[in-house]
């Protein structure tokens, strides 16, 4: 039962459009409030896209994701999960980024995620552009490699760009693998698609033994079989959730850098997060959103959903 202090303001308390807005009007707090110690589950803003090589703005996201997750309630209307009353959630504010230097940034970020790692808080992420995961798994999978399930319709799995350029948020998993961060043979990325320059990434997931599940084939057996497929590469072990929003339809999610046409719906972007229960999730993030692409918010409103899923899924393992 987590403690009232930690309790969202209500929309019936106070309108949806009034007050500070925090990660599901959750209670802001700073790593070194004395309260800091008492959280669960962290959500945490990366306001940061250095690593974008196509339309740049994720850098935008974390704060039209907050916003929008005023709409967010209490109970999952589909699980009936209350995430808020099973742990303690706060809103940990963002990662101050250097807009100017990539290692500067990835240096801030795994030494804000190496202090939420120390305080036991699973951190609930906000991006920022797909470079962002690379810093935070740098915090969390420093002890040993970590498992990892990844939507996305691309695998971000590319040596370099543009000559050598060895950072962008094309290349976040295949350093992650070459650092020892994850494993590769406990890593399955869902929904990739779209045209290509070559077959390099494929070829190099091949090779380490990373699963890749195309989105016909995500399609053609359904979620309900691709997801159990999934858990049991992960298995019980540490594994991390990487949720990029164009793995969704840009029809229902057009708020993007690097759309992908022939992806799933809004429904299905939750529905296979719903298929997690029982995977051991020691960090999640949700990335790619892009404001500038979707001044509606209703990119946005999809993400924090999906974050809200996984919120409920932290929750039902911790019931468990």
């Amino acid at each position: 039962m987590s403690d009232s202090f930690f309790t969202p303001v209500s929309g019936m308390d106070l309108p949806r459009f009034a007050g500070v807005p925090t990660f599901m009007r959750l209670p802001h707090l700073t790593l070194d409030d004395p309260r800091s110690s008492d959280v669960d589950v962290g959500i945490i803003g990366i306001p940061w896209d250095s690593g974008t090589t196509n339309r740049p703005g994720p850098r935008h996201g974390p704060r039209q994701l907050r916003d929008m997750s005023t709409m967010i309630r209490a109970q999952n209307g589909a699980t009936n999960v209350r995430p808020f009353e099973a742990l303690n959630c706060a809103d940990l504010g963002d990662v101050g980024p250097n807009p100017a230097d990539i290692q500067d940034s990835m240096d801030r970020i795994t030494a804000f995620y190496a202090d939420v790692k120390a305080k036991n808080i699973t951190p609930l992420t906000a991006g920022g552009d797909h470079l962002s995961s690379l810093p935070v798994l740098r915090a969390l999978a420093a002890d040993s490699p970590v498992g990892m399930i990844h939507f996305d319709s691309h695998t971000d799995l590319f040596h370099s760009y543009f000559g050598g350029t060895m950072y962008t948020h094309g290349t976040p998993f295949r350093r992650a693998v070459e650092e020892g961060l994850l494993d590769p043979k406990r890593v399955v990325q869902i929904g990739i698609r779209g045209t290509a320059y070559d077959t390099e990434d494929l070829d190099f997931a091949e090779s380490v033994g990373i699963r890749i599940i195309r989105i016909e084939e995500l399609f053609e057996r359904g979620i309900a079989s691709v997801m159990a497929e999934a858990r049991d590469i992960v298995g019980d072990q540490n594994t991390y959730l990487s949720y990029d929003i164009d793995f969704v339809d840009p029809t229902f999610a057009p708020g993007t850098g690097t759309p992908e046409v022939g992806g799933p719906n809004s429904f299905q972007a939750l529905q296979v997060v719903r298929e997690l229960a029982g995977v051991n999730i020691i960090g999640a993030d949700l990335v790619e959103v892009s404001p500038p692409f979707d001044t509606s918010g209703g990119t946005a409103f999809l993400g924090v959903s999906i974050m809200f899923e996984m919120l409920c899924i932290l929750a039902g393992n911790r019931q468990r």
